[in-house]
């Protein structure tokens, strides 16, 4: 039996007692995963396509380790300049062993092992950075308005 599941903006063909790694997702050794997006499953003759996705398939899979992928090196270089960068990137992954495949009718995993969707924490960083600005923006008026009273007196 296999499935294709979609994560991390990707799609992975896998099957029971498989290791696949993938993006990095939360979660330490031995936490449980339950992939809720299955495009298709497959047993012998038998398959299944979702229109996207197939409606109470799950996924179920163990995270085996938290790791980083080989390093991807990038060389920029201008012809004539003295103009050369080298810079290296390693991604971080996650090593996860599919421990079993559910099909519509089969048993469901909890809730709570569901992969965690992402969270929308990055938008209220930047609601803080912008009022930050006007916080000053009336302050320095203030100063300003300080700055030329004495000017005047002085005349």
């Amino acid at each position: 039996m296999f499935a294709v599941i979609k994560t991390g903006g990707k799609q992975y063909k896998v099957a029971a007692d498989q290791e696949i790694t993938i993006e990095k997702l939360e979660g330490e050794a031995g936490d449980t995963l339950v992939f809720g997006e299955v495009l298709m499953i497959g047993d012998g003759d038998n398959v299944s396509v979702g229109a996207p996705l197939i409606s109470g398939a799950q996924v179920v899979g163990e995270v085996v380790e938290q790791t980083r992928s080989a390093k991807v090196i990038t060389y920029k270089k201008k012809p004539r300049n003295t103009y050369r960068r080298k810079l290296g990137h390693r991604q971080q992954v996650t090593v996860i062993k599919i421990t079993d495949i559910l099909a519509k009718g089969g048993a469901t995993a909890k809730k709570s092992d569901r992969v965690p969707e992402p969270k929308a924490e990055a938008a209220a960083p930047a609601k803080k950075a912008k009022a930050a600005p006007k916080a000053k923006a009336e302050a320095a008026p203030a100063k300003a308005a300080a700055k030329k009273a004495p000017a005047k007196k002085a005349k």
